[in-house]
């Protein structure tokens, strides 16, 4: 199932879903991921600095028996190393955390511009790839006038973007932006997490009944037919499994648009993270 993938502006390919490990940890979480990727078939794993769980998936790397180059590794530099010389020495770091010579993807995690140090940040990951610490650098939760400055000032397009985006929050406005310099977009918390009802939406039921599919299955869905790659968190296995089986259907352009039309607009994101204000922990 994890077969179909995509080609990214560098010429890298990523899975089209992968597995987000926030909250993640101990014990749990090393059996959690060691099922996703032996019993569910997950190669991409996103994890992030600020997760406080990069050695779990380091000892659950350690415990698979699927070779280190079949996975993709993916982690993020947290606001309090934009410095340049503090990015390079997090990236160093983080890879001694996990047990790995080199993260297969590495991402900014938030823009912070009023610290205004990510044009800094992103020469520390174009010359961490250069170095042989990243195969594709990419950024998070960075908008329209970030990712212009990064391009306009460095030369170098981000890979990724990963952003929020779920039926109440869509971002499509992003989304295309994105895809007009040719970076693909990743959706975190594509359920909205716990804080709002997305999962229980009655359009959201109706077109998951309509499939007898699950509405998380409609919302990967959603995602997949939109060109987006989606990052659903799970520690269990069973929704591990079901968040991956949703290549036997097809939505109509109606669900989609179904779907689009749920979106609040700012009032929908989950903790009104906004990126231009948003401060991260540093």
């Amino acid at each position: 199932m994890l077969n179909r993938k995509y080609d990214l502006n560098d010429g890298s390919t990523l899975p089209e879903i992968g597995l987000g490990t926030v909250n993640i940890r101990g014990a749990k979480g090393v059996n959690s991921i060691v099922t996703a990727i032996e019993e569910n078939g997950y190669r991409l794993i996103d994890t992030s600095t600020n997760y406080n769980n990069e050695g779990a998936v380091g000892e659950a790397i350690r415990r698979t028996d699927v070779p280190r180059e079949q996975l993709i590794i993916s982690s993020k530099l947290p606001g309090s190393a934009h410095d340049y010389d503090k990015a390079i020495t997090m990236i160093q770091e983080s890879l001694y955390r996990i047990g790995i010579d080199y993260f297969d993807k590495y991402l900014i995690h938030w823009p912070l511009p009023k610290q205004d140090k990510y044009v800094e940040a992103w020469q520390a990951l174009i010359d961490a790839q250069k170095f042989g610490l990243i195969k594709t650098i990419g950024v998070s939760n960075f908008l329209a006038e970030h990712l212009e400055r990064l391009i306009d000032e460095t030369g170098v397009t981000p890979a990724t973007n990963q952003i929020e985006r779920h039926p109440y929050f869509n971002n499509k406005e992003l989304v295309e932006t994105n895809k007009k310099h040719g970076i693909l977009t990743e959706a975190w918390s594509p359920f909205g997490r716990k804080i709002n009802d997305v999962l229980e939406n009655p359009v959201i039921k109706e077109i998951a009944d309509k499939y007898a599919k699950s509405p998380a299955q409609v919302i990967i869905r959603w995602n997949v037919q939109n060109g987006v790659l989606v990052i659903p968190k799970s520690d269990s296995k069973a929704h591990q499994w079901e968040n991956l089986d949703v290549y036997g259907f097809e939505l109509t352009e109606e669900d989609l648009e179904a779907i689009d039309g749920l979106d609040k607009g700012e009032p929908g994101r989950v903790e009104d993270q906004h990126p231009n204000e948003y401060e991260e922990y540093v």
